[in-house]
């Protein structure tokens, strides 16, 4: 096998610049190889390669190259983006899709894939944020072998577009000179998860060639299955409205009881995830002479998906919709949570839900770079990237039974394995047939898509040895569009007016008969008693011909506040100059400019004019002028000192800005949610100091202060409140939209507690103050070749995360609230990563970890504010070379089983979601040539 040979410096700065990279700076980097180096392909080399890149570039970044991306046990690109400083992921279906960096999340986080911004939308769990409508980036649509190299930007500079309060991460895919010579690897793994049971296929497969010297093509392919299992406990959060009746325990204090927080839904949740990921990555790239470089790069993956959810709960978020119940025992703690209760004649709805997601990406990217001249080079992009997620079925049927016991245990430890007792202990009488009806049909199908279309232009002067002048012109147009389609009604209280669109659906609804043939006991194997009576989604969609038209059409009409669309139109000029000279004896480097940006932003919805629903359409324009600096002096070989400064932004969330409300009722909770499409963008002065020491070959160690001074921070405000006594826009709202609402959820009246008297949680985004975002990071990386014989294949890998950002949060009249952490942030992540290899074993192990987060920094329902706890990672990875083209490998993640564990009321620390999935396992081999 012949091992090409590649300047691994120049390299790195090229994978992890945009694709119209600088000439000059590849030059000079070049410049200070006297020698080429081998790359081997292997884990400790290219995390020296990743150390060089994070060396030479002027601003602050970070990176992973891609030896340490594919021998690292990840799922995907979130996993692979964890052990990065400074940067935390949030998972579903046990693995990661977004991510936060120094404590801003995925909102403030511009992704770039080849140069070009981009966004992969997909769906999630209800838990997890529900299907992605906003500018955040699901990095679980893509696998991470489609990659050569992720880098996370720190620091600002003026060449790189704006739009990012936190960072700007860079996901770069092979081009066939990367490589030289011809390449070809594959691989295979047997994936399997001990909670699931499951084995599952993963395969991946690379090849490259060049031509001539001066034409090459590539392809790399990947393909994964996963199956998972994903149970625990869930509460719908807690809540002390909807007083009980009655009470007949012991010395009973009703008052006490009705005061007292309780669930509002305690439930077993059986979840089950399959997913297909299907990634391909070409690259066509042309080198007619040594000054021209011409490539077309075309990216794909396809995620689908499904997801069966399964509940077994009780009804305790309001008698008026229910019969009424007695308590008959109780205890309340010291926050005053009823963590303990037994109840008479009380009510159980088993829900089954199944939903079908398919996640379509694709980008094509043209670059070109020109040398005209030893002194004058230029570079252009056109490119398309289009994310369409689709969500054509999520179906949901509900049944329920009344008049049984139920009993419900969180203390002592309970809270994370809870004891729910449905009817009696071995629930024959739950499991009868008899008593159960139908409550609901839910048929909510939607959907998803985003587009960039990006052209620029770029030319770079060299003014003389020390000084190049560069600047360009960029231009993006964004389009994003959501649809989402309901049933007339989900419930089965029947209209008076025959031609309500509602009356032949709830009288069809109320015509579904339970029976054994299209109910079916469901092992869950959760709790007690573990088996469940549940609806037959098949077998009554075969019955009842839920998908077959008639009374069960889906229509956006009976959803129309939450179909809308949003453009925008960026022109970006950019100027910087670019300086590398001394100052007595201290090399100093850097780069100053500014980036002016002008937006044009246009948003389109349905609202309710006078009587009739109308599509409005809102613009709204603004201009920024972004300057940066960032400069690198080097006071002593191998020590740098890094000082950044820069102006940035983030544009509103695309939820945020549609221009209308919207309304709607399930169960208890009633939500008015509405949009603004004035909002100004978050923005920002960054303040960034660094201290880098390489004491040798590999190693370094940097520490590293960052201050984020906020100036406005857009933020939802709340309002819990009389549906009677809300406006918008300084109007009441019409009484027809929450009659509207009730109808299409519980049915609208007294009974139901679904009407404009009724309190409702009220949200509207505005531009809230600002805030101070401060913190530290530091990392530490070392091979082990200080040490004697087989210990000198040891190395580590280390780094640590400080985040403090405290926002005054307000109510819809601006008065501050509560001032409390930013959401999404956790004051402290690290990751540790002990390494052993040599010419034939490799051996990994890492653990990572974040600590608690706000979900909710206002809570709802009388709970001070909502959170994740806490969360440890630990992976591993084994491989052995086999021969030079064979290796072997096996890798382990999850090995802590570390659940996701959320909650409502920092005193209470209630339970309302935590669930496991289990450990995740891989065998592989691979073949390189």
């Amino acid at each position: 096998m012949t091992i090409p040979t590649m300047k691994p410096l120049a390299l790195a700065i090229a994978l992890t610049t945009p694709a119209f990279t600088s000439f000059s700076v590849l030059a000079d980097a070049e410049q200070k190889l006297v020698e080429e180096v081998v790359v081997t392909g292997s884990f400790r080399d290219s995390l020296a390669t990743a150390l060089d890149a994070k060396r030479e570039s002027t601003a602050a970044v970070d990176a992973i190259m891609a030896e340490d991306i594919a021998d690292f046990p990840d799922n995907n690109l979130a996993e692979s983006l964890q052990r990065i400083a400074g940067v935390a992921i949030s998972r579903v279906a046990g693995e990661g899709r977004n991510i936060t960096v120094r404590g801003l999340g995925p909102d403030y986080t511009r992704v770039r894939i080849n140069g070009m911004e981009a966004i992969a939308t997909g769906g999630g769990t209800d838990a997890a944020g529900g299907a992605n409508r906003g500018r955040g980036f699901d990095f679980n649509t893509f696998s991470s072998d489609l990659f050569s190299s992720l880098v996370v930007r720190k620091t600002a500079s003026a060449d790189v577009e704006e739009g990012s309060l936190g960072a700007t991460v860079d996901l770069n895919s092979a081009k066939p000179f990367d490589y030289g010579e011809r390449v070809f690897t594959a691989s295979a793994q047997a994936g399997y998860n001990d909670l699931s049971e499951e084995i599952d296929p993963k395969i991946s497969l690379l090849v490259s060639e060049v031509f001539n010297e001066k034409f090459g093509a590539l392809l790399s392919l990947s393909y994964s299955e996963r199956n998972i299992e994903d149970k625990g406990s869930s509460t719908v959060r807690w809540a002390s409205a909807n007083d009980f009746g009655s009470c007949t325990a012991e010395d009973c204090d009703l008052s006490a009881v009705n005061d007292a927080f309780r669930p509002r839904l305690p439930r077993y949740d059986a979840y089950t995830h399959k997913m297909e990921r299907l990634g391909v990555s070409g690259s066509l790239q042309f080198r007619p002479t040594d000054a021209t470089d011409l490539s077309l790069n075309v990216l794909y993956s396809r995620l689908d998906a499904s997801r069966q959810e399964v509940f077994m709960q009780a009804i305790l978020n309001g008698n008026g919709q229910t019969t009424p119940m007695t308590v008959v025992d109780y205890e309340i703690d010291g926050s005053n949570t009823v963590t303990y209760a037994a109840f008479e004649n009380a009510t159980f709805r088993s829900e089954n839900r199944y939903d079908e997601l398919t996640t379509d990406f694709t980008q094509v990217t043209l670059n070109a770079t020109h040398e005209f001249s030893d002194r004058l080079r230029g570079s252009a992009m056109i490119g398309r990237a289009e994310s369409e997620f689709d969500n054509p079925i999520q179906t949901t049927v509900v049944m329920q039974k009344s008049g049984l016991n139920f009993s419900y245990d969180y203390r002592d430890g309970k809270r994370e394995n809870p004891v729910l007792i449905f009817g009696n202990e071995d629930a024959s009488d739950l499991n009868a047939m008899d008593g159960w009806g139908i409550n609901s049909v839910r048929l909510r199908p939607l959907g998803a898509t985003n587009t960039f279309d990006v052209a620029s232009a770029d030319l770079e002067f060299d003014l003389n040895d020390a000084i190049t002048l560069k600047g360009g012109v960029h231009y993006k147009s964004f389009e994003f569009d959501t649809y989402e389609a309901r049933l007339p009604t989900e419930g089965t209280s029947i209209p008076s007016n025959p031609n309500d669109p509602a009356y032949a659906t709830a009288q069809a609804i109320a015509g579904i008969q339970l029976t054994e043939n299209n109910t079916t006991l469901y092992n869950a194997g959760i709790g007690p008693q573990g088996v469940w009576r549940i609806p037959d989604l098949n077998a009554i969609a075969a019955q009842y011909g839920l998908y077959n038209g008639g009374a069960f059409t889906t229509g956006t009409q009976f959803r129309l506040a939450d179909n809308y669309s949003a453009e925008e139109d960026t022109l970006g000029i950019w100027g910087q100059l670019v300086f590398h000279t001394q100052i007595k004896n201290t090399p100093v480097r850097g780069d100053i400019g500014f980036r002016y940006v002008d937006t044009d932003q246009s948003s389109t919805a349905w609202a309710r004019v006078g009587s009739s629903d109308q599509l409005i359409t809102r613009k709204h324009s603004y201009n920024d002028i972004l300057p940066s600096l960032n400069v690198v002096f080097e006071p002593y070989e191998n020590v740098l000192l890094r000082v950044g400064y820069a102006e940035v932004m983030a544009r509103a969330g695309l939820q945020s800005i549609r221009p209308n409300l919207s309304i709607s009722a399930s169960g208890a909770n009633r939500t008015i949610q509405g949009g603004n499409p004035q909002l100004e963008p978050t923005k920002a002065k960054n303040y960034d100091v660094g201290l880098e020491v390489y004491f040798e070959d590999g190693g370094a160690f940097s520490v590293a202060v960052f201050k984020k001074d906020i100036d406005s921070f857009a933020q939802e405000l709340r309002r819990t409140d009389a549906y009677t006594n809300l406006t918008y826009n300084g109007e009441p709202l019409p009484v027809e939209w929450v009659v509207d609402a009730c109808t299409a959820g519980p049915g609208y009246g007294e009974a139901t507690g679904c009407n404009e008297n009724a309190t409702w949680d009220y949200r509207l985004p505005l531009n809230g103050p600002g805030g101070d975002l401060y913190g530290f990071e530091t990392s530490y990386q070392q091979p082990f070749t200080f040490l004697p014989g087989f210990w000198s294949n040891f190395g580590i890998i280390t780094n640590f995360t400080y985040v403090k950002a405290q926002m005054d949060y307000v109510d819809l009249n601006g008065a501050v609230v509560a001032t409390r952490n930013l959401n999404g942030l956790s004051e402290s992540t690290r990751s540790a990563t002990l390494y052993y290899e040599n010419d034939k074993f490799s051996a990994r192990i890492s653990s990572v970890s974040r600590s608690s987060y706000l979900t909710q920094p206002l809570g709802r329902d009388g709970n001070d504010m909502e959170g994740t706890n806490a969360t440890t990672n630990v992976d591993a990875a084994v491989s052995y070379q086999l021969t030079d083209n064979w290796k072997l490998s096996f890798e382990a993640l999850n090995l802590t089983d570390e659940v996701d564990d959320q909650w409502v009321d920092s005193v209470g620390n209630r339970l309302s979601y935590y669930h496991e999935t289990g450990k995740q396992f891989y065998f592989g081999v691979q073949y390189k040539y």
